[in-house]
């Protein structure tokens, strides 16, 4: 038992974290080479860092995951690549919760239908929101959480994953980013 004050023989572990990048590589925008992120994530003192898939999907382990480590990686990242990058981090046992709720059971299936998480920054957690009218029948928010949104939509001339990120941002705001559920399935398996 340690005494109240004192200090554990034991330095704290690190934790595996996700970071998700906002909107980098999509549309030939914000250009990031996958082995330039993991020199930047590595020279941030992060331990055994590896990218996943090319949208930005960083996994590191550091000691914990607060605000100021999204901030300290976003700062890094800005300063290296020129350009400001918006980080949410989530642990790897949360997004393993996340996959154990079985969000989208019950929700629409189909070769057709996407399913997305949205993940909200710490910023923007738990805070109540108003739905903007969907930009059509095919967009479903199946579950809305403190921490995230899922979604599905049925693909087609009338709808796609544009018109649910726009949505997305309207409703939730800028400070978000949304990765396909198969992205967070095979983080989860990292």
């Amino acid at each position: 038992m340690i005494a109240p004050g004192a200090r554990s023989e034991h330095p704290r572990t690190n934790a595996t974290t996700v970071a998700f990048l906002r909107g980098i590589n999509v549309g030939g925008h914000k250009k990031i080479s996958m082995a330039d992120l993991k020199k930047a994530f590595e020279s941030l003192g992060f331990k055994n860092v590896r990218t996943v898939l090319a949208s930005g999907n960083v996994v590191f382990e550091a000691p914990g995951k607060d605000r100021a480590l999204a901030d300290t990686i976003a700062a890094r990242l800005e300063n290296v690549f020129g350009f400001p990058v918006k980080v949410v981090l989530r642990s790897v046992g949360e997004l393993q919760a996340i996959v154990n709720a079985d969000p989208f059971k019950g929700a629409p299936s189909g070769p057709d239908i996407k399913l997305y998480v949205t993940f909200l920054s710490e910023t923007k957690a738990g805070r109540p929101v108003r739905l903007p009218p969907r930009p059509s029948e095919g967009l479903k928010l199946v579950r809305v959480t403190p921490g995230e949104v899922f979604s599905a939509i049925r693909l087609s001339a009338e709808a796609g994953t544009p018109d649910l990120m726009a949505f997305l941002e309207r409703a939730f705001g800028k400070e978000v980013t949304t990765r396909n559920w198969q992205t967070v399935l095979k983080l989860v398996g990292v």
